[in-house]
Order: C-alpha cells, then structure tokens, then sequence
C-alpha cells in the first residue's frame, strides 16, 4: 500500500471510530467535513517517511502517530478560520467548517478531533504498550504550551509578537513532532530526527508566508493576504521577497542535510525538494529557479 493510501484508510478508521454509534450526527457531518478531503497530508506522511525510514518496525504505531499529527492539523485549522481568529471563510477550496456549520459545531469539531487524536494513539497502540507514553508526549508537546501549536495561536494576541518564536511554535512544532514521533514508532532515537524537523518546519513557515503574499485563492484553496489584513507577522513583509526566497532555498538545504544516515535518506531527500517545488507559488516559480 502507497503511502497516500495508508493515511487515508488509517484516518477513515480513526473519524469511524469518533462518530460511531448514536452520536449527534450534525457534529459527526462536521468532523468528516473538517478531514475529507484532506490537503497534500504533508505531516504525516512526514511522519511515516521517518517511520519507514528506521525500518518501520511498528506499522500500526506509525499509523497512530501520522493520524494523531493530521487530526490535531485539522482540529487547528478548524479553529484558526473562526471568527475570532483568521475569520477566513475558505478552506482547502471549500466553505471552512464554521462557515459551513456554525461557529459552536466548529468551536467543538476542532476539541472533538483533539480528542480523537489521542485515543487513536491509546487504541492502536495496544500491542506496543511501551510507545504510548512518548507518543503521546511527543505529540502533545509539539501541539500545547508552552512551546507548541497552541503557543504559537496565543502570540497572535499578544502587543508583540516575536517573528522566530512565533512562526516556531505556530508551525514548526508540529513539523518536529512528526518527525520525532515517526522515529518513536519505529522504535528509533527522535532526538537524531529533531534537527531536520526542526528545519523542514520552518521551510515550511517561510513557504507559508510566500504564498500568504504572493499565490491566490484557487492556487492554495484558502484566502491570501491574510497576515497584511490580520496585522500578522510575515517572513516576506519583514525581509523582503527576495530575502525570504533565499531563506527558503537555505532552509531546504539544511533540511536536506540533517537527514541522518539510513536506509531511507534517499527517499525522504526527494520528498523534502518534491514539497519544496510544490509549496513555491507558481507566479515565483521562475523567480526561485
């Protein structure tokens, strides 16, 4: 099975079990709404790249670790569209959850995919008691304070906000977190791993910002301009376009270069220039050659 395919059927598992029996069934609508389709699923194939790389010798904790990472993905982009946050009303070319089904069935859509995913770590990690402990860990670090997700979402309401730390916590974190824990599923060290999540998660913010600036709606399926209309820090806006391309090309190669030796490192080296090419907006295209 291609690794698309792993992570869709693993995710479909996950949203059966968390909408299964007599449940409320508009909240049950919107959590499948808030998954399928999903985007390029870039954070847990992240973490299944890892997990097959060191030998992949607990397939069934890799998958509980690339759900747990999607679903917590999810869950904050269905928060960071509400209202009181981005206020975007697109996401992934479609309506964004609360515009679809209230902000209160949003507000608790993104608690309920939280939830689901850490059960989906208890659950399918039964037959390797010892790796639920450091996935969760792993895992709830990269998304809670003081360093992670939630973290980097409260800086938006601070006077200041610190360009790094933000985009760090906001974004990188969670690219960390995959990395480690696919490292943990397979029953290797994560802290050799966390250097190149480490990198890749901040290529990405740095990409992220490129195409806030320079893409449009249809290219990234999302509203632009955003950090310019919510008063936001952007790489682009703070160094320039051409400082922030540089940055992104240095970044790639850092990132490159912190893949630790293993039977894998080929495979994921293409991976990290296939989303490297794939994350540049098409107007900059030429520009970045």
């Amino acid at each position: 099975m291609d690794m698309q395919k792993r992570i869709e059927r693993a995710l479909e598992t996950a949203i059966k079990h968390a909408t299964a029996g007599n449940q409320p069934p508009k909240i049950a609508k919107a959590l499948r709404y808030a998954v399928f389709p999903g985007g390029a699923r870039v954070r847990p194939r992240l973490c299944l790249a890892v997990a097959m790389a060191c030998g992949d010798d607990h397939p069934e904790a890799s998958d509980a670790a690339a759900v747990a990472i999607e679903l917590l993905h999810c869950a904050s982009l269905v928060h960071d569209d509400m209202p009181c946050f981005d206020n975007a009303d697109i996401r992934r070319g479609k309506p964004a959850v609360h515009s679809a089904f209230s902000e209160p069935l949003a507000l608790l859509a993104g608690d309920a995919l939280i939830i689901a995913a850490f059960e989906t770590i208890a659950r399918q990690c039964v037959g390797t008691p010892h790796l639920i402990a450091p996935l969760t860990g792993t895992v709830a670090k990269a998304v809670g304070m003081p360093h992670g997700l939630v973290a980097g979402q409260a800086w938006e309401s601070e006077d200041e906000i610190p360009l790094v730390e933000y985009h760090r916590a906001k974004t990188a974190s969670l690219f960390t977190g995959a990395t480690m824990a696919g490292a943990i599923a397979a029953g290797a060290d994560p802290q050799t791993w966390r250097a190149m999540g480490d990198a890749l998660g901040a290529a990405y913010q740095v990409a992220d910002d490129l195409r806030d600036f320079a893409a449009n709606e249809a290219e990234i399926g999302k509203p632009c301009g955003q950090d310019d209309a919510n008063g936001r820090p952007n790489a682009v806006a703070a160094g320039g376009l051409d400082a922030t391309i540089a940055r992104l090309h240095d970044l790639v190669g850092r990132t490159v270069a912190a893949v630790p030796d293993c039977p894998g490192a080929p495979m994921l080296r293409d991976l990290i220039a296939g989303e490297a090419k794939r994350l540049m907006p098409e107007s900059l295209a030429s520009r970045a050659a």
